[in-house]
């Protein structure tokens, strides 16, 4: 089971797949893909719908990012040894985290905007997680029955604001549309095992990461249950897992993403996304 968000920015409207790979508006249905409607227990019960009754939806619509009212992004650094490798730095004893603007969520396809005094801008391939049901304090065993699904995230990173300005990481993570969402989100129980998904990123059809998720250095259930030991967790919340090797800081010489570059990135069975990378020209764009 599939379930996507279609429609301008800002006025999107609930969809699901049906069995036929045919998207289908579901908004008579569910009012939208947040709160209790990602609990997986209704997905269960929706499971029982024929969604070809449904009013169908042109595929060629705009998507946007699969969940609404979300109220945090958590990334998780330093999760493939790889991607620490290239980055420098020891493997983490224990999950490094940090927060990622909800401000900079945009639909997989939608541009990447280059934000004012930016000129280090970075792709990282992610798999995301969702929330469907309330964490705190959870084991492992209890955190994975609460995913929602999972999707493709690109956690776009101005790395001179995030490693030449104090360190700060969320500062360079969270300028608008660094957050790239969906396409759809596949409920966690159509996903056989979410540690064993291929995942890649190109630039301009330039392979630059192909990895695979069972090279996570902490898998799903860890990483929810540490994190409902500091912060309680809602449906909707967003847990980008890390990035594999291949991020333009990692290379020598260092590549960084420049105006008309098209990015392409994607997961097995979770859809891709193509986001063309644009200047900086709008003064209310955030960050920077």
């Amino acid at each position: 089971m599939r379930i996507a968000r279609f429609g301008e920015r800002g006025d999107e409207r609930p969809a699901i797949f049906d069995v036929e790979g045919n998207l289908r508006d579901i908004s008579a249905l569910v009012p939208d893909w947040s709160g209790d409607w990602l609990d997986p227990d209704r997905f269960k019960m929706l499971g029982l719908l024929d969604a070809r009754l449904l009013p169908p939806v042109d595929m060629g619509v705009r998507f946007g990012a699969p969940v609404a009212g979300i109220g945090k992004i958590i990334g998780i650094g330093l999760n493939y040894a790889d991607h620490a490798k290239e980055a420098g730095l020891d493997l983490p004893d224990e999950p490094v985290w940090f927060l990622k603007a909800t401000s900079a969520l945009s639909g997989p396809n939608d541009p990447i905007l280059i934000p004012r005094g930016g000129d280090k801008v970075d792709w990282e391939a992610e798999l995301a997680v969702i929330v469907g049901r309330t964490l705190s304090h959870a084991d492992e065993d209890e955190a994975l029955a609460a995913v929602a699904g999972y999707t493709v995230m690109n956690d776009v990173s101005e790395r001179a604001f995030q490693l030449e300005q104090g360190g700060q990481w969320t500062r360079g993570k969270s300028c608008d549309t660094f957050a790239p969402l969906g396409p759809w989100l596949t409920v966690a129980s159509a996903v056989h095992d979410p540690h064993d998904l291929d995942i890649w990123l190109s630039v301009n059809g330039e392979r630059q990461q192909m990895s695979n998720t069972h090279q996570m250095v902490f898998g799903v259930g860890a990483l929810l249950a540490t994190l409902s030991r500091y912060m309680t967790l809602h449906p909707g919340d967003v847990v980008a897992t890390g990035t594999p090797g291949g991020v333009g800081f990692g290379q020598s010489p260092k590549r960084f993403l420049r105006e008309g570059d098209v990015v392409e990135l994607g997961i097995a069975g979770l859809g891709e996304q193509r986001q063309t990378v644009i200047a900086y020209h709008d003064v209310r764009t955030r960050c920077g």
